[in-house]
């Protein structure tokens, strides 16, 4: 279940305090104690970020003190094309490298004109971690808006295929956003849920292998190459994975495999698609992105010929 989307109202004469004037200040222990924040940005924002030959990237890091980390060009967040920023250090210094790259980013969509791009900061927080900025009765997130004026959502929790972690999407002027986000790593740092350390900004390396052996799980047998059967739109026999193209994989000197960019069929039972393709497209699409590999399955009704496989 989502949590509600509050929109804070800065219309309000008795409207909580800004960034400029906040309630609280972090103490010398919150200082330096050592956190993260990861945070999710599209592939030109990530370029943007990291700068001609690393320098913006390097200067950031040495204004605030922080650690920045970007994961690879195929490494997004699963059920997105976005790739994360790993921001870490301690309290002031993460909230530093924060203002700098949201700055940034800030300037990049004003001279694009790109008025979506600027309205939204996606954090990534796991599961965990996410009762303590709810709070009881959604107190805390309330409180959160109210302070910060700046809109909090939740995104619903999502088991499959072993995700962890959740958005928390903030929405907002930029003073409002970086002042949801000290109050949301303020209370992490207070969770003992939350990891107060993280080596890399992709840890879903795992989940790849979880997926593909979905489909290893599901299908009947080894894959093997074999020229195309008759009738049927994926004509293969059952629990044999075909090559629609019907060739065969060549052998080169050294037993090494050219690589001829087949087609393969594999034949999965009906009631099985739905764990392949995961809460919309979340699976196949994850597969698809890192894999590199593009997966096509049959319409419903369409089944592997003489079986009821797709």
């Amino acid at each position: 279940m989502e949590s509600p989307e509050l929109p804070g109202d800065s219309s309000s004469p008795e409207a909580a305090p800004r960034l400029s004037s906040r309630p609280r200040s972090p103490t010398r222990g919150e200082k330096e104690k050592h956190t993260h924040m990861r945070f999710l940005v599209s592939n030109v924002a990530a370029g943007c970020i990291i700068g001609k030959g690393g320098l913006t990237i390097t200067e950031f890091q040495s204004q605030s003190g922080a650690r920045i980390q970007l994961s690879r060009n195929h490494e997004v967040f699963p059920g997105t094309s976005d790739r994360i920023i790993l921001i870490s250090g301690t309290l002031s210094e993460v909230m530093k490298a924060m203002e700098l790259i949201l700055e940034k980013l800030l300037s990049q969509v004003e001279e694009s004109n790109d008025v979506e791009g600027r309205s939204k900061i996606r954090l990534i927080v796991p599961n965990s971690s996410c009762g303590a900025i709810i709070g009881k009765g959604g107190s805390t997130i309330k409180s959160f808006v109210e302070d910060s004026h700046a809109g909090i959502k939740i995104s619903p929790q999502d088991n499959n295929a072993g995700l962890n972690d959740r958005l928390v999407t903030l929405t907002g002027s930029f003073e409002e956003q970086m002042r949801a986000i000290f109050l949301i790593l303020s209370k992490l740092i207070e969770d003992a849920h939350y990891p107060q350390t993280l080596n890399s900004p992709f840890p879903y390396s795992g989940l790849l292998s979880h997926l593909t052996n979905i489909l290893r799980l599901f299908s009947y047998g080894p894959v093997s190459y074999r020229p195309n059967g008759s009738g049927g739109k994926y004509p293969s026999n059952k629990g044999v994975a075909s090559s629609p193209m019907g060739r065969h994989p060549s052998r080169l000197p050294g037993g090494h495999l050219e690589d001829h960019s087949n087609s393969v069929t594999i034949g999965i039972a009906d009631e099985h698609i739905g764990a392949i393709v995961g809460r919309g497209g979340r699976n196949i699409t994850e597969i698809s992105q890192v894999s590199g590999a593009r997966i096509k399955i049959s319409d419903r009704g369409d089944f592997v010929s003489g079986t009821s496989d797709r």
